[in-house]
């Protein structure tokens, strides 16, 4: 062959891979189509490829306020509540300031017969909380200001609302008064026994402290236990405790009358640092030295033990986002509802409905607490009631890819909080449709029809991730496309811990050379303002009995048949559950109208919970949250009732600003406005596998809302994702069987956005 005929074949060669590589890339254009290429909502979301649905200005009345708002409200009270106000961030305890804003909803009948009956729209306006120091009696007031968008009027509503003023020692502790403790018991008091900590392993530099409350045993009393931990710069210091506990009483407005009042080391008490410092110089103290931890031996380091590889599942949207979110308004399928978020209490969702008809009116968090016990003083006292420091405000930006999809929608919220400047974090609520993997129903037959039936269990979910301290809540409303609401509730994050001495292992496990994993219960409380068929319902609950029957047919023969039982509860106290009640196991909230087999049109409340004990009775500090006694109570709804808890109960549990129980007065509650107080929580004594930090598999716990009899068929019959096919048809067929054009419908290149975090902003010190 000569070389003439080489250089033929060669270029008719390459012509030929060309021609190949043409086919191939014409042949997979489709496939490299965007699947999402319409404009978006919160910069991921297709409101053109969702369900095409008008999403009602009307809803903005339970929209979360503004930034523009906040500053309003702040502009307006600085000029006209006749006081020098101060900003939070660095106030004195003598000083006034500004403590938070949020917005303040209007009455629920106003609401009501705006967005039903045409009335005239509320004002929006805002609840604002201010600190009074600099007065001869300091105290709290609450104000509502309004209207927007230009304030010209507000309200003292703290009497109103309280039933008594509130007094100053309620208060939350915010920054300044944090600051100037810190610098008390690091500079001050450290100064005072330098051989002691020299020889624990201080560096002036290297320990963190974790406060705990209450602050007392009394009201009145704000004294805080400050336990040391060695400081950790790539891990959390909760884990890495030292054995240093010092009691600060810093109840004086006078910070120079601030002082300690006790020092704990390694299961011994002293009277301050300074005794502690003598009796160490006398040799009557064994000192346990803490070494520095390394990479190697940091027992709460999440840095993983092996190099990340690619691959892991990942799922998106080949027909765009099947959802909306316009301002704060969802739509998903049948469902539509707003979303917001309270800088306190967290996830707030209001107007929920389907098929345009309202199931709930508001389902939200209330409170969430934690009790713990060990043998060292910090851990044996603390109560945290965590609506007090601020489930929404410390719902921090979430990871793409991990805390939530990679593609989900992220939104942003604001917040006004020790400041009289408004905050944004980003990304801070997620919402996303989710394929669970799980059917929602199906059916395959064999049995004198051939056919198979089932329906994918798509839902929406909306989540925010509050990380309070060392604890991350994972907060889970999630839709269900056959008219079910969950809500559901994760922990995750460190546990905290205590030195380990002594009779440690009986109050936890050991989880380090010295520290012990203390145990503690977690008590989550939702209120559901339900309204299935109007404002009018009723409780009903469903049980079984068996009962002896002789058998008609053969009368010497006795066998056991189980019933219905069925019962309305007609009182508040018939239908308020301790924890260790037994509870009929269907509880429905049951509206006057039936559906079409005659039965009352009712949602089921289901609870998944595995709670502890609740804090006895007998204890001073439960009446503050006296809530946790139940795991479900309905009450009359009551504009007076309309939060479980306050965030003046933490410092002042003894005298608490908002008791539950007495929301339970054996008030009429059958064919009323209901709301069900839901309380869920577990039990957490800590083991190894908590360290690095705790797993959400088994720390999940929540209730579900569902319709029972409320429709005349499951709705989800309705829903475009059905797959139904026959043996005698062709279910290869797109035209017969949807999941046979996955090939076509989901081969498209998702857009995926760069990787973002603003995260680290914000250095919180509690």
């Amino acid at each position: 062959m000569n070389m003439k005929a080489v250089i033929i074949l060669l270029v008719l060669s390459l012509a030929t891979i060309l021609a190949l590589v043409v086919v191939l890339l014409s042949g997979t254009g489709k496939s490299s189509q965007s699947c999402d290429t319409q404009s978006h909502y919160h910069g991921n979301t297709n409101p053109n490829a969702a369900q095409k649905k008008k999403i009602s200005n009307q809803n903005v009345i339970f929209s979360d306020l503004k930034p523009e708002e906040f500053s309003a409200t702040v502009d307006y009270l600085k000029k006209h509540l006749g006081k020098n106000l101060v900003s939070a961030d660095n106030a004195k305890p003598t000083e006034n300031c500004i403590y938070y804003i949020d917005v303040k909803y209007p009455p629920k009948q106003k609401v009501l017969d705006y967005l039903d009956n045409g009335a005239e729209k509320p004002n929006r306006e805002a609840l604002a909380v201010v600190f009074f120091g600099d007065q001869e009696e300091p105290n709290i007031t609450e104000y509502v200001v309004g209207p927007f968008p230009n304030p010209s009027y507000h309200k003292d509503i703290t009497l109103e609302k309280y039933k008594d003023k509130l007094p100053y020692h309620r208060r939350p502790v915010i920054g300044k008064e944090y600051a100037d403790a810190y610098s008390m018991v690091y500079e001050s008091e450290f100064s005072k026994a330098p051989n002691f900590l020299k020889a624990l392993g201080y560096n002036r530099d290297n320990f963190a402290a974790l406060t705990t409350v209450p602050r007392g045993f009394k009201s009145g009393d704000r004294s805080t236990w400050f336990v040391m931990f060695l400081k950790m710069k790539e891990s959390c210091f909760s884990v890495q405790p030292v054995g240093l506990e010092i009691l600060l009483d810093h109840k004086s407005l006078d910070v120079t009358k601030w002082k300690v009042t006790k020092v704990f080391y390694n299961g011994v008490y002293f009277s301050n640092m300074a005794d502690l410092e003598k009796q160490y110089n006398a040799g009557g103290i064994n000192v346990i030295k803490i070494e520095n931890v390394t990479p190697d031996n940091d027992i709460g380091s999440m840095n993983p033990k092996t190099n990340p590889t690619p691959g892991a599942p990942f799922q998106f949207d080949p027909a765009g986002k099947r959802y909306t979110v316009q301002d704060s308004r969802v739509t998903f399928q049948s469902w539509d509802f707003s979303f917001g978020l309270n800088v306190n209490t967290g996830l707030r969702l209001f107007d929920i409905r389907f098929n345009n008809e309202r199931i709930v009116y508001e389902i939200s968090t209330q409170e969430a607490i934690a009790v713990y016990g060990s043998n060292a003083p910090g851990g044996m006292i603390t109560r945290y009631l965590d609506g007090s420091f601020g489930i929404g405000r410390f719902s921090f930006e979430l990871v793409r890819g991990v805390d939530c999809p990679y593609l989900a929608t992220y939104v942003d919220t604001h917040h006004l909080m020790e400041s009289e400047t408004p905050e944004t974090t980003k990304n801070s609520i997620c919402i996303f449709e989710h394929n669970t993997g799980m059917p929602l129903r199906r059916h395959y037959s064999n049995m004198h029809s051939m056919y198979y039936g089932g329906l994918t269990n798509s839902v929406l979910v909306v989540r925010a991730v509050s990380t309070l301290i060392n604890y991350d809540y994972v907060w889970d409303f999630i839709f269900y496309q056959n008219g079910v609401i969950e809500a559901k509730i994760y922990a995750t994050g460190y546990i905290s811990s205590s030195f380990y001495f002594a009779d440690g292992k009986d109050y936890g496990s050991k989880v380090g050379e010295h520290t012990l994993g203390t145990l503690h219960t977690h008590f989550m409380n939702y209120k559901v303002d339900i309204d299935v068929g109007g404002i009018a319902n009723s409780v009903m609950t469903q049980d079984m009995q068996f009962n002896p029957l002789n058998i008609p047919w053969q009368t010497d023969v006795k066998v056991q048949r189980p019933k219905v039982v069925r019962n309305t509860l007609e009182t508040e106290n018939k239908a308020a559950f301790e924890q260790d009640a037994k509870m009929p196991r269907y509880i429905h909230i049951a509206s006057n109208s039936t559906n079409k087999w005659g039965h009352p049109r009712s949602y089921r409340i289901q609870i998944v919970s595995f709670a502890g004990e609740p804090l006895p009775k007998e204890s001073p500090e439960e009446k503050a949250m006296g809530w946790a006694r139940y795991k479900l109570a309905v009450t009359k709804r009551k504009e007076e009732e309309y939060e479980s808890s306050s965030i003046f109960n933490q410092n002042d549990p003894w005298t608490p600003s908002v008791t539950f129980s007495k929301f339970i007065n054996d008030e009429n509650i059958q064919d009323q406005d209901l709301v069900a107080w839901i309380t869920v929580g577990f039990l957490h004594i800590p083991h190894s596998e908590d360290l690095p930090n705790t797993a959400t598999p088994g720390n999940g716990v929540g209730f579900f809302l569902r319709p029972y009899n409320y429709f005349d068929i499951d709705p989800s019959i309705y829903s475009p994702d059905s797959v139904y096919f026959q043996s005698k048809q062709d279910y290869s067929s797109c035209d017969v069987n949807q999941m046979a054009c996955l090939s076509k419908t989901g081969s498209c290149v998702p857009k995926i956005p760069p990787f973002t975090y603003e995260g680290f902003k914000n250095l919180v010190n509690l």
